[in-house]
């Protein structure tokens, strides 16, 4: 039993090291690749300061290591098993009468470890990151980056298609107090608006002028009129409604049961997408232990073997897992498929995959 505990103890030590390896490479990657972007089109399009927007992808991280504990689980597994087949470690195991599922016990009770860890970053730790990243950007986008204190600047704001709308100029920001105000307006066809304003201020879906006029010049340089205002507001292009909106994929398990409760009289077809999201938010933290079955006989090859084979079978299966998911998600959302079905589809696949190529494993060794 002593023997036993060492043996439990250094594979949980070997899979938690390259466990957390394949956390930092897989999400990093995923970063890279989609937040990245948004990262630069927040930037870009919308003049979010730098740091804000990359505090704003920061707290989106937890959502991105939820998709990756899987991965990290099933890598883990391929590299400790197939670092003690190669080593003959495993064949010295089996010799001492150590059977394949008993030295596979604690990569089961760590992939228990780590969906449960992937359930409780889901529930409590990826809706607040998100509520929080949503409020930093509903912040940045209502301050439209005017530097406080600083004289003779210029804005631009951009239409939907990214195209000039407004083109600003501030003698100076004071206080958050706008002051000496032009500003070139470009939004209504075949006209030209200038509007000049003494004191004017920002909101996050418009901006605020006062004691000002207005001079509108058509498209052939001719003076059309001028108006005299007290105040007049500008509304900006800006869709915050959509920003500020609480989605269902903000809440966790527990929230969104209630909410489908509240939803039962808007139709069947949203109360589906939606009982497949909280069918899902239970299936995801279960991968991580379903995939941990499969790991092991894919990670074991023989010991002449140079090439490692069950890397390259775990990339494929990564790939072909979240492929099925995303099919079998997509069914689900359009009744083809039963909710729980649909969220637990790919998981059944895995189970069965993994335990037929178990069996098969342990009877060869």
């Amino acid at each position: 039993m002593k023997n036993l505990k060492i043996l439990d103890k250094y594979i949980f030590k070997q899979l938690f090291e390259v466990f957390i390896v394949g956390i930092v490479m897989f999400t990093t990657i995923m970063f890279a690749s989609d937040s990245f972007l948004y990262l630069v089109k927040q930037v870009t399009s919308h003049g979010i300061p730098f740091k804000v927007a990359m505090l704003a992808i920061i707290l989106k991280i937890p959502s991105l290591i939820v998709v990756t504990i899987p991965m990290g689980v099933l890598l883990a597994t391929i590299v400790t098993f197939n670092r003690l087949s190669l080593n003959s470690e495993l064949t010295c195991i089996r010799a001492c009468g150590i059977s394949l599922a008993r030295t596979s016990f604690p990569v089961l009770i760590f992939g228990i470890i780590a969906g449960c860890s992937s359930f409780f970053i889901n529930e409590f730790v990826v809706p607040a990151a998100n509520k929080q990243a949503k409020l930093l950007t509903v912040w940045a986008l209502g301050q439209k980056n005017i530097p406080e204190g600083k004289h003779n600047f210029s804005i631009k704001e951009l239409n939907q298609n990214n195209n000039l709308k407004r083109l600003f100029y501030i003698d100076q920001c004071k206080k958050k107090q706008l002051e000496g105000i032009t500003v070139l307006d470009l939004s209504k066809p075949d006209t030209i608006q200038v509007i000049q304003s003494k004191y004017g201020n920002t909101s996050p879906e418009s901006w605020s002028f006062q004691n000002g006029a207005i001079y509108t010049i058509s498209d052939k340089k001719n003076l059309l009129n001028t108006t005299v205002f007290d105040n007049l507001e500008l509304f900006s292009n800006m869709d915050l409604s959509r920003v500020k909106k609480v989605r269902a994929q903000d809440f966790n398990f527990f929230e969104l049961t209630d909410f489908i409760n509240k939803q039962k009289q808007k139709g069947n077809e949203y109360r589906k997408k939606l009982d497949v999201l909280l069918h899902e938010k239970i299936a995801l933290p279960f991968t991580a232990i379903l995939i941990a079955i499969i790991g092991v006989p894919l990670a074991i090859t023989p010991p002449r073997t140079r090439f490692n084979r069950g890397i390259l079978f775990s990339i494929l299966l990564i790939f072909c897992y979240y492929l099925i998911r995303a099919f079998s998600i997509s069914l689900g959302e359009t009744h083809v498929l039963i909710p729980i079905f649909s969220a637990w589809l790919p998981n059944i696949i895995i189970f069965t995959l993994g335990i037929l190529l178990f069996y098969r494993k342990n009877c060869k060794i």
